[in-house]
């Protein structure tokens, strides 16, 4: 018997040495059935609401069991796969449809065994149930020591966390530093600076921002409504604020997000040792962003990309992404966000480099081999409409109108039933979708490759305009990216370049554009950038 063993401690209770002591006494259960370990596998603190083939080492495991290289899976117990119950079913039965066997040690299970699926639901459950009662405790045991007048949660920025003079818990002590720091934002930011030239100033000078690094526009507007942002925190006057946010976690995905809580679950706590901020100058904040938001002040979230290339476009001298800075220019988004200090960036007309690289675009999208590929799937879509049978769709709809004229004549005869109008509704609808497809299907018969073809051309050779004009401009920016891959703006001593990487077989695949030279370098010089 080939046995694979699986160990697996989360953060909450269990130490490192735990999956050791694990695979210790699954080892152990081996030798004394004389089974052959073949395979080890082991998640280190991660919780049991992950699902399995998110973990690295439940991935291995059942790639393993699905490959057929076991025949038996030693592990602690179910609860070690999964503390959910969906999700342990779903693992074990698809194990056991391979002819694997699970074994668990501390709580006796055995997928051999006459009641297994009894047993296997009843530990699903308490396994489940575990989790739900470690959160409830926890929630309560942190609602305590707030109430007690502890600190629980993260720290904000011009705090720091220090242990209690009773040394049961922790309290947040004001970092006159920082605290500085936060005293100048607000007081900039009330006399009229934007938020964007005071985190300039801030990175110009070599402040850490909250997390060490530099500063960011989002790390003082946050967001309004959430209550987020350094020019949003309430704790600033002296007032504490708890479980305003859950954490869920998707079951597909295994990440976690945050959700608004209800206003009436919010835990506030007034605590005038940690004010900062003075009641005058928060309100002239408040003032500030209530009139208007300046250029840079904005507090809701970011609009999306309207531009072609932004984020298809790179810095040439940080490598992030280039986005429109204003109505004519890409820019590099580090230096507009966080100021020249952080890069110097490089910045580009907008006519000039769409025109430009959308050119080198259209060159290959008129050249022989793309027209041959294209007129190609346009004979081979037009003889597949053609085999279609298009006498199909005339009946259909011959009848549809047919049972419209009789749902009709029963309406006029007995009234109109809720059965009556759910059968003429739908009956309207299917017609209508019947109809659309004849019509597309007359249309597309009128249609020959060279009519297409033109048609082809015209858009084309007027790409730009064609993808501005378009509905679905992210689909647009998708496929371009998709297709030109990172495109770097450089600026040298011969002037801006735009360059790209990408290799001429992925070019090929992506838009069927054949002989696209790898590392192609084209100067925009010319339309004096």
């Amino acid at each position: 018997m080939r046995a694979a063993l699986y160990a697996r401690y989360s953060t909450d209770r269990q130490s490192e040495s735990s999956t050791a002591d694990q695979l210790r006494q699954a080892r152990e259960r081996c030798a004394r059935e004389g089974w052959h370990v073949v395979a080890e596998h082991a998640d280190d603190a991660v919780s049991g609401s992950t699902p399995v083939a998110l973990r690295p080492g439940g991935r291995a495991l059942l790639a393993d069991a699905l490959a057929g290289r076991i025949d038996v899976l030693v592990l602690e117990g179910l609860d070690r796969l999964s503390r959910e119950v969906g999700e342990a079913e779903t693992v074990t039965k698809r194990l056991e449809h391979r002819g694997v066997r699970i074994v668990g040690l501390a709580d006796g299970y055995d997928s051999q065994a006459a009641g297994r699926k009894v047993m296997r639901i009843a530990r699903g459950l308490v396994n489940e149930l575990y989790l739900d009662d470690l959160a409830c405790k926890t929630r309560r045991g942190l609602q305590g020591q707030l109430a007690r007048g502890y600190h629980v949660g993260g720290v904000c920025y011009g705090y720091r966390s220090g242990p209690s003079a009773d040394g049961r818990g922790r309290v947040l002590v004001v970092d006159e530093p920082q605290a500085a720091v936060v005293r100048r934002i607000y007081r900039d930011f009330a006399a009229g600076n934007s938020a964007r030239g005071i985190v300039h100033a801030l990175n110009a000078e070599g402040i850490p921002s909250p997390r060490g690094g530099t500063w960011a526009v989002s790390a003082l507007v946050g967001g309004a409504r959430h209550g987020a942002g350094l020019l949003q925190s309430e704790v600033y006057i002296g007032r504490v604020i708890w479980g305003r946010r859950q954490w869920i976690k998707d079951p597909d995905s295994g990440r976690r997000r945050y959700v608004e809580r209800p206003r009436d679950e919010w835990h506030v706590r007034d605590a005038p040792e940690l004010r900062i901020v003075g009641d005058e100058l928060w309100q002239a904040v408040r003032e500030r962003q209530r009139t208007g938001p300046a250029r840079g002040t904005r507090t809701g979230r970011g609009q999306a990309p309207r531009t072609l290339l932004a984020g298809v476009l790179r810095c040439g001298v940080c490598g992030g992404p280039m986005v429109a800075v204003d109505a004519r220019r890409y820019g590099c988004h580090a230096r507009a966000d966080r100021g020249p200090s952080v890069c110097a960036g490089v910045t580009v007309r907008r006519d000039a480099v769409e025109r430009r690289i959308l050119g080198e675009v259209r060159d290959e999208l008129l050249g022989p081999a793309a027209l041959a590929e294209m007129q190609a799937a346009v004979q081979q879509a037009l003889r597949a409409q053609a085999a279609a049978p298009e006498g199909a769709a005339a009946r259909r709809a011959q009848e549809l109108q047919a049972e419209v004229a009789r749902l009709a004549d029963a309406v006029a005869q007995i009234g109109l039933s809720d059965a009556l109008r759910a059968r003429l509704t739908a009956a309207e609808a299917e017609l209508e979708r019947v109809r659309t497809r004849c019509e597309r299907a007359a249309a597309a018969g009128r249609l020959t490759p060279d009519a297409i073809t033109a048609r082809w051309r015209e858009q084309v050779i007027d790409l730009q305009a064609a993808l501005s004009d378009a509905q679905d401009r992210d689909r647009a920016r998708t496929l371009l990216g998709e297709l030109l891959g990172p495109v770097q703006i450089v600026r040298d001593d011969g002037g801006t370049w735009a360059e790209m990487d990408k290799p001429a077989e992925r070019l090929a695949a992506a838009g069927g554009l054949a002989g696209v030279v790898a590392g192609a370098r084209f100067e925009l010089a010319t339309f004096g950038l």
